[in-house]
């Protein structure tokens, strides 16, 4: 890729990261940048995983003082977020790439969807008696989310968040805290087969790498002074534009 392409990824990593600090659903940005740039979607999609992966790191530290004790249900949902996670990365390695297109705008629509919901979602979850760690039933559900997160990944916190909502939790600092730590490991553990299979634009991967980390550290600061419906309404409508031009690419 060019410079002027690797600086656009680079901005589209700053964006995509600053969203992410704010209310999450940055890769609406990021993914459909790389893919209209010219990278295919498997690819992209490998790319744009890896780099926004890197930034999920200081999350994690952020939210260290609300982080559940390693009980051995929180550990075995952290080995199925590993199992669905690389499962879902040697699913996608092995999907055509005409598949795929077909399946994007399909893909970017649910999390559009999912996000757009989520506050209403998270309402369910306003009842006495909230669950407080992930139970053993629900480790079966959670490994369908970490599935779709190691096979696409966008909109994973948002998922993921719905999922916790959906199981009773209630204590939010909480609930991200356990967010920041799944979608970690779901979004990492797929860089490996990435790796292996040599998926990834390391020059993209690079440049969207560094714009991730100074539009997470300087960005957030920006976007957290908008008012967070303002922001939530914004990202809603890109992701039904990116939605929308995938659709009109599939058929293209």
């Amino acid at each position: 890729m060019n410079a002027a392409g690797l600086a656009t990824v680079a901005a589209a990593g700053a964006v995509a990261a600053a969203i992410n600090s704010a209310a999450g659903g940055g890769s609406f940005v990021s993914f459909p940048t790389l893919v209209f740039l010219g990278v295919p979607p498997i690819p992209a999609n490998a790319t744009n995983t890896t780099a926004m992966w890197i930034g999920q790191a200081g999350s994690i530290h952020g939210f260290r003082d609300s982080m559940l004790r390693p009980t051995p249900r929180f550990i075995a949902a952290m080995a199925v977020s590993v199992i669905g996670g690389i499962l879902g990365a040697v699913i996608l390695l092995h999907t055509p790439q005409h598949a795929f297109n077909i399946i994007i705008p399909w893909l970017l629509l649910f999390a559009t969807i999912m996000f757009a919901i989520s506050p209403w979602v998270l309402k369910l979850a306003n009842n006495p008696g909230s669950v407080t760690d992930v139970s053993w039933w629900s480790t079966l559900p959670l490994f369908v989310v970490a599935l779709y997160g190691g096979f696409f990944g966008g909109g994973q916190g948002i998922v993921l968040l719905a999922y916790f909502a959906l199981i009773g939790m209630t204590d939010l600092p909480k609930m991200n805290a356990l967010k920041s730590v799944l979608a970690f490991i779901n979004n990492g553990v797929p860089v490996i087969p990435f790796v292996i299979a040599g998926a990834i634009a390391w020059d993209v991967a690079a440049a969207m790498c560094a714009g991730a980390i100074a539009g997470g550290y300087y960005g957030a600061r920006l976007t957290r002074r908008l008012p967070p419906e303002a922001m939530r309404s914004a990202i809603v409508v890109l992701g039904f534009i990116a939605s929308a031009a995938f659709f009109w690419r599939a058929r293209s």
